[in-house]
């Protein structure tokens, strides 16, 4: 279930904001979206398994605190950060 180096690598090329940009907050929200689609996903096939359960719900209060930080920090960042991620408000 962890994401593949490529896969992150695009990630990270994606959001980031300079070259040497790993781990601003754009890059860390879209890295935990990705990681929560893929839990979702094992979660429709595996619906008894508690501990990847805690660990999706885990995942997405870090993704909500890391967004209600930048829509308080930088609305704009945050309004273009949830329409590229297909998330709602």
């Amino acid at each position: 279930m962890a994401l593949s180096k490529e896969r992150k690598n695009e990630i990270i090329k994606k959001f980031q904001k300079n070259e040497k940009d790993t781990g601003s907050v754009e890059v860390q929200v879209a890295l935990l979206t990705e990681q929560i689609k893929a839990l979702t996903a094992h979660l429709k096939a595996n619906h008894k398994d508690a501990h990847s359960k805690r660990s999706l719900l885990v995942l997405v209060g870090q993704r909500r605190s890391l967004l209600n930080y930048l829509a308080r920090t930088d609305r704009e960042a945050y309004l273009k950060l949830i329409f590229d991620l297909g998330l709602r408000k």
